[in-house]
């Protein structure tokens, strides 16, 4: 009688590699943009800014992508569906960000590998098959 119901598929408690990847990835991100938060507020608290509307509004969207990617940290390794999204987005913006860091007058090649390297390793961990069946919510149950 037991076989005529299947039961509910279950997801394994053990993570797989590649998401493990992924999130010290990010992790190893969040804490650079958490330090920048912290450095800009020490800056802003003990230098004079030229101007101190544009210093509080870098310190305010610093902290805001501080805990964007904190709460994606957390969110891929607890296999949240939105987080592979999310960790897209950041690495993407990432990306944007090395780009320009090697252009121009104030070209910093060496911050743009800094920032590219990591960034294409998290598109790829997050758009690996290991990671989307991680990430992915079993959506039988709810149907």
């Amino acid at each position: 009688m037991n076989d005529i119901v299947p039961a509910p598929e279950r997801r394994s408690s053990s993570r797989p590699p590649l998401l493990i990847a992924l999130a010290v990835v990010l992790f190893l991100e969040s804490a650079l943009v958490v330090s920048l938060t912290v450095w800009l507020l020490i800056d802003l608290l003990t230098v004079t800014p030229q101007s101190f509307a544009s210093a509080i509004a870098i310190f305010v969207l610093v902290a805001i992508a501080a805990a964007w990617v904190v709460g994606t940290s957390i969110a891929v390794l607890r296999g949240q569906s939105w987080s592979r999204a999310s960790a897209v987005t950041i690495q993407i913006l990432q990306i944007a960000i090395a780009v320009g860091s090697f252009q121009g007058i104030f070209a910093r090649p060496d911050l743009g590998w800094a920032l590219l390297v990591p960034a294409v390793v998290g598109v790829i961990l997050a758009l690996s098959p290991q990671v989307i069946r991680a990430t992915t919510r079993n959506t039988t149950q709810h149907d």
